[in-house]
């Protein structure tokens, strides 16, 4: 399949994604080098937050952004007074977000998101959209004075039998 129809169809599955989830959503058209203007892939909102999004998709090997996109997307989003996210989506994977200012620069001023990183360091689609987020137990404090009562017990323990369901 040609990179530009599978980075459409991309596209349209984050617009579907994001509008199922809530969110006033809409795909550019004119994006990327169709145009002068500096215009993010997708503009995505649900009243008290929105995005300027650049989508990028790749079947395993890293993802590349030119210095130009990221300067691009963030003078859009300033302008535009939304957050800068790229959104990154990997065959087989669900979508990840990215911060541009948490995104590896190259020697030659070129951005990079390698699979791993995404599924590591990446915020899920759920909690981008202010669902479920995910929360490592290395995250929290040893010193902390951590509380669970049982309804959080209970929810846990339900959460680890479906994963060893899966």
């Amino acid at each position: 399949m040609a990179a530009n129809r599978k980075g459409d169809r991309r596209e349209r599955e984050l617009v579907n994604r994001l509008d199922e989830a809530g969110f006033a959503v809409m795909r550019a058209p004119a994006s990327g080098s169709a145009t002068e203007r500096d215009l993010p892939d997708v503009l995505a909102g649900d009243g008290d937050t929105f995005y300027a999004i650049e989508a990028k998709s790749s079947s395993g090997r890293p993802i590349y952004l030119t210095g130009e996109e990221i300067e691009s997307l963030i003078y859009f989003a300033q302008n535009f007074g939304a957050k800068a996210r790229v959104g990154i989506r990997f065959d087989r994977e669900s979508w990840f977000f990215f911060h541009p200012g948490d995104l590896y620069v190259t020697d030659g001023g070129n951005y990079r998101v390698k699979k791993e990183t995404a599924l590591n360091d990446g915020e899920g689609f759920d909690s981008f959209v202010g669902g479920l987020s995910r929360s490592w137990l290395s995250d929290v404090d040893s010193d902390a004075d951590v509380h669970v009562d049982n309804n959080t017990a209970e929810s846990v323990d339900e959460w680890a039998w479906a994963q060893s369901c899966d």
